[in-house]
């Protein structure tokens, strides 16, 4: 038995030992014990009650709950009671615009129409299409670089190429986009309208081709005019013949305005200029400091400049060959103009906020902002509008004359084509200059601010490597201007812009631009001892500033570096030879083996980089059939490109002794295997 303390102690010897003398019921450590307890008690009971009594002086917080957005667009259609739905496989916004396009234009032709974005649904659910009555999918599909799916098509396109999903009974109909400059024209149209045939929809109208070297617009306009006709028959409905304006959005003006609430340029998150959080991408850019900004030409009538971006402290990094996109700022005076034309106040706070609301995209820019915000960040003011715009402005238009004009612009007849193509496009109308040129046309700012495309970030092959320069990204561009046949002067956007930004302001502040870096395929070769030849006139030569960069670094790091050879082409060595100290330094120092400069007008015929290849082309041969060498093109893609490339066929059929059919066998193998490699523009 254990002892009991202060107890009485049982012996076990029995009864016939004497009792021990007894002790009082509670010791001093029982009372402090048992007054401890009783103390912790009430401290307890007064603490809970005050905690109970000041509850009710705040507020209960109820948890916030993030609504999980509806993946499944199957779910979506039934509840919204839409039996269309379009798809866009946008990069620059031109087939995501479209799609808005066609969905709107739907209840004019008996459809309800929804505009989506592939990669926010569950396109694995393409096959449920089928259950709902008269359904049909539309796709948009633009092509981006070399033949490939746009960053937001590319798991729909995974998932095209990776499924043997049943179709029968889905509908579809494809327009793709697509520029006939480039090798792959039109490359994920054309697969998307061949992979849902034989994976077993059923095309209800053919395949739409637009252009954009010629004019993309009016492919556009021509495919749907007979598109439509083709949906009433399929599915035996009838146009109401309502060519009215629709309107996707209504105008709010808040009355309580928290300025910390307005947007003032920022891409996605409120602030997110002021509070810089990484990853950085096109919905969040970084605001990296102009480092440099310097002049590359000498002399002559055009602007080469060279600018540096500062990215220290973004944890933003890039390869050689990678581009980086900046978000633009339209001219203010272009801006005020336009507000003044219209008559309107351009500080005004509102919202346009989306009518249809179960819409995903709830504001055409962001929102709330001001009239001058929206026109100087989100809108593309520059460029000539679209033919939808003209046709929902005509309203606002006095004079019946000009309203006439406007429509027929948008029409798909032959006469209003070739007005548009002339009124417009060849005179590089923007909207603006309809606005000077059409007195009588008034429209709502509102309405115009909802009618024109978002303003899109430009890309620049980076002109640097990020092996030797981590935290800097170099871009190499030439400004665009020239007069239009009008007499008024056109500004690129951007150009204009990223020229006008020195260093340090005047406020001493430091100038910056909203960028962001995206991947490309345009590689150096994973092993350095393979040659290299590197074509790029003008400001083609940008990436390989960054390449030349690059080998010089494995140079320094003792790694047995191929041959490397650079094709260079200018008008005149003193007035355009970009980067010519730079080069003859690579030269001196080994880096660049063999530096080939046309200079096209320093001499009475004109000299292009193909006749200096072609000059080369035993040794050329040499280095791409036996060398394994990889051929990087940068450039213009509607006559350098094209023009290197039929001068490489001719190099195989001469000195390779192929015929013309094995040449261009040939040249694709190489690109097939990525040791011929494009980077090019149009």
């Amino acid at each position: 038995l254990g002892l009991l303390p202060n107890r009485a102690v049982f012996s076990p010897e029995g009864p016939d030992v004497a009792p021990v003398e007894e002790e009082p019921l509670f010791t001093n450590l029982d009372i402090f014990l048992f007054s401890l307890i009783v103390g912790l008690l009430i401290y307890w009971f007064l603490s809970r009650k005050k905690t109970e009594e000041t509850i009710p002086e705040f507020k209960r917080l109820t948890p916030v709950v993030t609504p999980q957005r509806e993946t499944s667009f199957i779910e979506k259609m039934k509840k919204t009671n839409r039996n269309m739905v379009v798809f866009y496989g946008s990069q620059t916004g031109t087939a995501e615009e479209f799609c808005g396009r066609l969905s709107k234009d739907a209840q004019r032709y008996g459809m309800r129409g929804m505009s989506a974005d592939p990669e926010e649904y569950d396109m694995s659910e393409l096959p449920r299409l089928a259950e709902i009555d008269n359904s049909l999918a539309v796709f948009c599909m633009a092509t981006y670089g070399e033949g490939d799916p746009t960053d937001n098509a590319q798991d729909f396109y995974d998932w095209m190429q990776e499924n043997d999903e049943d179709l029968k009974g889905v509908n579809f109909a494809v327009f793709g986009l697509g520029n006939k400059t480039y090798e792959h024209f039109n490359a994920m149209g054309k697969y998307t309208d061949k992979r849902l045939e034989e994976l077993g929809g059923k095309r209800i109208y053919d395949l739409g081709m637009g252009d954009d070297d010629g004019n993309l617009e009016e492919d556009f306009v021509s495919w749907k005019e007979q598109f439509w006709p083709a949906v009433c028959e399929h599915f035996g409905v009838e146009a109401t013949g309502d060519d009215t304006s629709i309107r996707q959005y209504e105008l709010v003006v808040p009355t309580d305005i928290n300025m910390n609430k307005v947007y003032t340029g920022e891409m996605g998150r409120l602030k997110s200029f002021e509070t810089q959080k990484p990853p950085f991408d096109a919905k969040n850019p970084y605001l990296a400091t102009v480092a440099v900004n310097r002049q590359l030409n000498q002399s002559g009538d055009r602007h080469l400049m060279h600018l540096e971006l500062d990215t220290s402290g973004s944890k933003i990094r890039y390869d050689s060959g990678d581009h980086v996109a900046v978000y633009p700022v339209n001219d203010v005076s272009i801006v005020n103009r336009i507000g003044q034309i219209l008559d309107a106040d351009l500080d005004t706070v509102i919202s346009l906020n989306n009518l249809d609301e179960e819409s995903n995209k709830k504001h055409p820019f962001p929102c709330p902002t001001t009239y001058r915000t929206a026109l100087t960040h989100y809108l593309d003011i520059t460029n000539p509008p679209r033919t939808n715009v003209l046709f929902e402005l005509a309203q606002y238009a006095t004079d019946p004359k000009d309203q006439d004009t406007l429509r027929k612009m948008a029409s798909a007849s032959p006469e209003g084509k070739g007005l548009y193509q002339s009124w417009v496009l060849d005179a590089q109308r923007n909207i603006l200059a309809v606005l000077e040129d059409m007195p009588s046309l008034h429209p709502t700012i509102d309405h115009l601010c909802e009618l024109l495309p978002r303003l899109q970030a430009r890309y620049y092959s980076i002109a640097s490597s990020g092996k030797v320069y981590p935290t800097m990204v170099s871009i190499c561009a030439v400004v665009v201007e020239f007069q239009t046949s009008t007499g008024r002067t056109f500004k690129g956007v951007a150009t204009n812009w990223l020229k006008n930004k020195v260093v340090v302001t005047d406020n001493g502040h430091k100038a910056t631009v909203p960028m962001y870096v995206r991947k490309s395929q345009f590689r150096l070769p994973f092993k350095a001892s393979n040659p290299v030849v590197m074509i790029g006139p003008g400001t083609g030569i940008a990436p390989f500033m960054g390449f030349l960069q690059e080998r010089g670094w494995m140079k320094e790091q003792g790694k047995d570096v191929g041959e490397t050879i650079l094709y260079f082409g200018c008008r005149r060595r003193n007035e355009d030879f970009l980067y010519q100290q730079e080069l003859e330094e690579f030269e001196k120092a080994g880096v660049l083996t063999q530096l080939n400069v046309a200079f096209s007008r320093d001499q009475e015929g004109k000299v292009y980089v193909q006749h200096l290849l072609k000059k080369n082309k035993e040794h050329l041969w040499k280095l791409i059939h036996t060398d394994n060498a990889h051929l990087y093109i940068c450039g213009d893609a509607r006559n350098m490109a094209r023009d290197v490339q039929n001068t490489f066929y001719d190099i195989a059929e001469e000195v390779g002794g192929l015929t013309h059919t094995q040449a261009v066998a040939y040249i694709k193998k190489l690109m097939t295997k990525g040791r011929y490699s494009l980077d090019v523009w149009s």
